[in-house]
């Protein structure tokens, strides 16, 4: 049997109102045209699927097997069209830095009401996988901690505070109301990435690109100490890891947007736009 969606969905309108008329009217339909729809589906699939009166409608035993499967076809219909839409719209391929995954959902939102609106696909990495998938072409633009490659143009900058000190659980700093610079002399100091956290005494100690995440396992098993912006402590609860305000004056990482001038394309100047639109409104 052909697919009859239509008639279908008649079926599945009447067995919900048991009423061709008040159906129809859903519909937008005449009377007759639903009559004549639900017979059509009738003489398809062998089976009478109401009992009709003057006075009454009423699914017949077949009809109320095949009512399940109705509905299951409809909601597919459904999703079919809605995602053959979404693959329709335009697309660009976006990849960040966890750390900044808040600003990643607003462009994704704000691109998504642009009409016609852009699709996002995100993609989390850091700094070194982030730079390899551009410079591949697996993405079309990357929120990368400068200085970026300079292979690569970039907009949009914006800094993250550092303003706190995770330590492991029974560090003598683990008490400590705050941390200064000074109090950092002797301590190895874990560095997401290749950027030295610049001003800070202590020896330094790189771990994956832009993974606080690994960091702080680190920490945990007391092979370091890690400066990390509010915006993680307030995402973050170990129970062996203490996060101590941190006094280091103007310690920041920098962030820009980076793409290939060999792919510009209109979707990814929209994205340019969102990004600085978002970083400018809340």
């Amino acid at each position: 049997m052909l697919l009859m969606l239509r008639e279908i969905h008649c079926f599945t309108r009447v067995a919900d109102r048991l009423s061709f008329s008040a159906a129809a009217a859903d519909l937008g339909m005449s009377q007759p045209a639903m009559s004549q729809a639900i017979t059509r589906l009738e003489r398809a699939v062998g089976v009478k699927l109401f009992d009709r009166t003057a006075r009454e409608v009423r699914l017949t035993a077949e009809g109320k097997a095949l009512l399940p499967y109705a509905e299951q076809m409809l909601e597919s219909a459904r999703a079919f069209t809605a995602e053959a839409a979404r693959l329709a719209r335009p697309t660009i391929h976006l990849a960040y830095p966890p750390l900044v995954g808040t600003l990643a959902a607003r462009i994704v939102r704000r691109l998504a009401g642009r009409n016609p609106p852009i699709g996002v696909e995100l993609t989390v990495a850091g700094r070194g996988a982030a730079a390899q998938a551009l410079t591949d072409g697996q993405v079309s633009a990357a929120i990368l901690a400068t200085p970026a490659p300079a292979r690569f143009v970039t907009a949009a900058r914006f800094h993250v505070t550092v303003d706190h000190l995770a330590v492991p659980v029974g560090h003598r700093l683990a008490s400590a109301q705050k941390v200064a610079a000074a109090d950092l002399t002797g301590q190895v100091l874990l560095t997401p990435g290749t950027r030295p956290w610049t001003g800070l005494p202590g020896h330094a100690r790189m771990v994956a690109d832009d993974d606080f995440a690994a960091a702080l396992d680190l920490v945990a098993a007391g092979a370091g100490l890690l400066p990390i912006p509010q915006l993680l402590v307030r995402a973050i609860r170990r129970d062996d890891v203490r996060f101590v305000p941190l006094d280091a004056g103007d310690l920041r990482i920098t962030y820009a947007l980076a793409w290939s001038k060999e792919r510009v394309t209109p979707e990814l100047m929209a994205l340019v736009q969102a990004v600085q639109d978002a970083l400018w409104t809340r």
